[in-house]
């Protein structure tokens, strides 16, 4: 596939973009950029959150992992199910009853003004992580694939991909990313639908014959049973699903803004029960799409490709539909899809980060209508460019799969939010407010020393996704420690 039809792929797609959130900007006000005016149909954010939720690391990263880990990782999948129903019947009514625009104001209420700002504070180092993983990704296909052979240096690629974002984003907010990432949703799961037909056509093999095939049944395995000291054994699996959701979807201020526009709470519950399920079924294709890819490369000898002198499976899927040979119609697809998948999560978490920053840290709405505006345009630029410097740094350090790094990290950054909020909705004590910020610090240094404790220590025990709870358990235990007597009513 040549760089120019890629380019013009690129250039044509955000054109597209661009014209829904021209369609959809509405008035230029902190209302409508923050909450959409709570206007949105609950159906259209169901189907715009899985391309959010999904993001280009499930589009590229969990098919490449399958060759490692088989399909081991629906078991966390299976956890996020349960996780989402906490997050519809417990979290939301909670938002909606404090009729919230930034979800960390539940703190300020609870406790104080400091705990607002340490959750804030969470959240914000939490979705800059996240979402510069995310962007990590489809800058490093384009790097790779597209820019290298012009001479574009890394840094500007990433900085183009952002500026991109910023374009479309910036005048319309949220209620401008409800609509692209339902458009860009669709584009996601078109493309991984159509990759697996041409990837099974290449191989002369209907989709049904492959599912019956050893090929398959030899890539497949989901539950992993047999020894509790492993990584991903079903139980650590699993409960870190559980938790992984609640604190990435629940107290998570890019998702939940989403959920904050719809009309009222019952269609805000719909929409979450109907994004779990629709998410579970994509996140199963995608596993059969990585089994696909790992056939394709072993029956035709396509090597991995190396990233800063490693083997690195997230370069796979870019690998075979685009330099494979295969039909260019399977490299456009590809192309539309990631993109697409990037992007529908990376626009949320620029809105979501410039919501908490303005609202959070700036308390934007104590200020006048002109300084609003102002604070707000370049909160979203400050915002941009944090996100530029943390994917240089990415693509300097990075080691490991991106979604292994990214539920890792999910573990230290989410875990004092669990805590803050679990304590808030658990009990009744109010705290010493200004020692929430040292409990959390506290918290995240200890899970860091259990994190990294060689498992012959604890008889041979591997920390997996079980560290999210355990940090956040950790966190509640420290903010019952600096309770006040009195309690709330």
């Amino acid at each position: 596939m040549s760089e120019s039809l890629i380019i013009f792929i690129i250039i044509s797609y955000f054109s597209l973009l661009y014209l829904v959130s021209h369609l959809t900007k509405g008035e230029s006000d902190n209302k409508t950029f923050f909450s959409g005016n709570k206007e949105s149909p609950w159906y259209v954010v169901a189907f715009g959150m899985v391309g959010a939720s999904l993001s280009g690391i499930t589009f590229i990263s969990v098919p490449g992992d399958v060759g490692a880990i088989n399909f081991t990782y629906f078991q966390v999948v299976i956890g996020y199910l349960f996780g989402y129903i906490v997050v519809a019947f417990v979290l939301l009514p909670i938002y909606y009853k404090y009729n919230l625009t930034s979800i960390y104001e539940y703190l300020g209420d609870r406790f104080g003004r400091k705990s607002h700002v340490t959750g804030a504070f969470f959240f914000f180092i939490s979705r800059i992580l996240g979402a510069a993983f995310r962007l990590f990704l489809v800058a490093i296909v384009l790097q790779e694939f597209v820019f290298n052979s012009w001479g574009v240096p890394f840094e500007l690629t990433v900085l183009i991909s952002i500026l991109l974002i910023w374009i479309y984003t910036f005048r319309g907010g949220i209620k401008t990313v409800v609509w692209t990432d339902t458009l860009q949703t669709f584009l996601m799961i078109l493309s991984v639908i159509l990759s697996i037909y041409f990837i099974t056509t290449s191989l002369e093999i209907s989709f049904l014959d492959y599912l019956k095939s050893e090929d398959f049944n030899f890539k497949n395995k989901i539950f992993v049973t047999e020894n509790l000291l492993e990584k991903n054994h079903f139980i650590k699996s699993f409960i870190g699903g559980v938790f992984i959701t609640i604190c990435m979807t629940g107290l998570d201020q890019d998702m939940m803004q989403k959920n904050l526009t719809c009309k009222s709470l019952y269609e805000a519950q719909k929409n979450m029960v109907v994004f779990s399920l629709i998410l579970v079924l994509v996140t199963f294709i995608f596993l059969i799409l990585g089994a696909l890819l790992f056939t394709f490369a072993e029956k035709n000898e396509v090597l991995i490709p190396f990233l800063n002198g490693r083997e690195n499976t997230d370069l796979l899927f870019p690998q075979i539909a685009l330099n494979s040979g295969l039909d260019i119609t399977l490299s456009i697809t590809f192309m539309l899809g990631l993109i697409a998948a990037a992007y529908s999560s990376a626009d949320s978490a620029l809105t979501s980060l410039t919501t908490s920053f303005c609202i959070d840290f700036l308390e934007i709405e104590k200020k006048n209508n002109k300084t609003q505006k102002k604070l707000r345009f370049y909160t979203h630029i400050l915002m941009s460019f944090i996100l530029v410097v943390v994917i240089i740094v990415y693509k300097n350090y990075l080691s490991t799969s991106v979604i292994d790094s990214l539920l890792i990290i999910a573990g230290f950054t989410y875990g004092p939010l669990l805590g803050l909020f679990g304590f808030g909705i658990l009990t009744k004590y109010k705290i010493h407010d200004n020692l929430s910020i040292i409990v959390c610090l506290i918290s995240v240094l200890i899970i860091t020393l259990i994190f990294y404790m060689p498992s012959e220590i604890i008889g041979g025990y591997k920390i997996g996704y079980e560290l999210l709870p355990i940090n956040g358990l950790i966190t509640f235990i420290g903010l019952y420690l600096i309770r006040k007597k009195e309690t709330t009513i």
